[in-house]
């Protein structure tokens, strides 16, 4: 049974050295199925060397029931002192490998996760700016309306007439007003009048129906890319915390444009090769200190999902709004490409959201295994 035993466990050794290579991922999910895995190879390891270290306490109890002589006795109780110590070295292996691959397996995650705050920062600097939203909801934009405004200019009642300020000539409903006072006033005959009118129907239709929910889009929007500015700046944060005990100095953006993560998985090492020889208090404290930035990361991690859920229900209002229309069959040939575009990209948007920038799926049962590297199904 014990040749067993160590068989298995060797197998397992060749296992994680072929198993649990590096890996680059770009879904934090595989990050931690791998990390669960891993660690569930870890503690079945050890659990099968302490098993055999346990086989033989048993054995040198019942050889102590049995023995006679005192040399003999203590030849046993000191061999049985000796596995127990081993044991509890075991132990101590076992937390020490744990807690490196969550170490190591957090920083793959804030690596991923930085790449797709990075991602969302362009998304949401390429998405369409008040400039173009302005070009879309006010009609004074159109060369259309333009148009019709200077052919009343011209044909309009000079003593009666009156123009409007730089400002108010700007502001959509003050302008369509003195358009249709003028339309009114104008010399134009009534089938001039309906022709004109008609050519710009879509255009005053769309742009005094939508021009809130336009405006509504993109200040929203630019609450988004504040808020992702904050995450930005969480993760910068939280990437400083979580190296800051191993001895790393460098910011994430350094670390990331030098592609200095060996330098970490380096200093990693040598971090956890002085936990190994230090003893008592100082050994405990370096492990906290290196247990701590996981928590760190789960909080963070908390923060990203709730504004990725956040970011797609956003988006999801914005298709709503932006399909409300509703002459837009009737007006389809007259309505501005930007519309159009706006709309293929908030469906763009929506699903990034919920496939390339999809939350981090921690449940209950993974959290235990992250946290304390546990299995309630073992």
């Amino acid at each position: 049974m014990k040749t067993i035993k160590y068989i298995v466990v060797l197998f397992l050794l060749v296992v994680k050295a072929n198993a649990f290579a590096k890996v680059e991922y770009s879904d934090p999910n595989e990050v931690v199925a791998e990390l669960i895995n891993e660690i569930k190879a870890v503690n079945h390891k050890y659990e099968l060397l302490i098993d055999i270290k346990e086989d033989e306490l048993n054995e040198i109890n019942k050889s102590l029931a049995v023995a006679y002589g005192t040399d003999q006795k203590v030849d046993l109780l000191v061999r049985k002192d000796l596995i127990k110590t081993e044991i509890k070295e075991l132990l101590e292996q076992s937390s020490g490998e744990i807690s490196k691959i969550r170490y190591l397996k957090g920083l793959q995650i804030i690596k991923i996760l930085y790449e797709k705050v990075l991602g969302l920062d362009h998304h949401f600097a390429s998405v369409r700016t008040l400039n173009e939203i302005n070009k879309i909801s006010n009609p004074n934009q159109y060369p259309e309306y333009e148009k019709l405004k200077e052919l009343l200019a011209s044909k309009k009642d000079k003593k009666a007439g009156f123009d409007l300020t730089s400002v108010l000539g700007t502001n959509t409903i003050v302008s369509v007003v003195q358009t249709f006072s003028n339309m009114f006033s104008s010399s134009l005959t009534k089938e001039e009048k309906e022709k004109e009118l008609a050519n710009v129907d879509c255009i005053l239709d769309f742009t005094l129906r939508m021009q809130n929910d336009l405006n509504t889009i993109y200040f929203e929007t630019a609450f988004l890319q504040t808020s992702n500015d904050k995450i930005k700046q969480e993760i910068e944060l939280l990437f400083k915390d979580y190296t800051k005990p191993i001895g790393y100095v460098a910011s994430l953006e350094n670390c990331r444009a030098s592609d200095d993560w060996e330098t970490v998985n380096q200093k990693m090492e040598e971090y956890l090769s002085k936990m190994k020889s230090a003893t008592g208090t100082t050994q405990f404290k370096m492990q906290v200190n290196l247990e701590f930035p996981i928590d760190r990361l789960l909080q963070f991690i908390t923060q990203y999902n709730n504004f990725i859920d956040q970011g797609g229900k956003f988006y999801e209002k914005f298709k709503i709004i932006l399909n409300s229309y509703e002459n837009e069959k009737q007006c389809e040939t007259k309505l501005p490409l930007e519309y159009k575009k706006l709309k293929a990209d908030i469906d763009v948007a929506i699903n990034k959201f919920n496939v390339a920038y999809k939350p981090v799926e921690i449940n209950g049962t993974k959290m235990k295994e992250i946290l304390y590297g546990l299995n309630e199904f073992d």
